[in-house]
């Protein structure tokens, strides 16, 4: 009765190369999308030498107006004539 009981361990094939990339390339998907979900978390904070020389002065700025819309070369379409 007792030889009857087998306590090996069950035959599992290796994985393959593919199994291993798709397992690892899940693992290093799931980390980098920890990594951008704390991103937008968590605010880094602005360094000093930033605030203190803006790339662009606001002050003091002189914004050239917007150009109008460009005129269309081409003289408007007549109505079809009706039948």
């Amino acid at each position: 009765m007792a030889s009857d009981l087998d306590f090996s361990p069950p035959e599992v094939p290796e994985p393959t190369f593919l199994e291993n990339l798709l397992r690892y390339g899940l693992f290093l998907g799931a980390i980098f999308q920890l990594i951008c979900v704390l991103a937008i978390i968590i605010p880094v904070p602005k360094s000093h030498e930033a605030e203190t020389e803006p790339s662009e002065p606001r002050s003091g700025e002189v914004r050239k107006p917007k150009a109008a819309a460009p005129t269309n070369k081409r003289p408007k379409k007549e109505a079809k004539k009706k039948r």
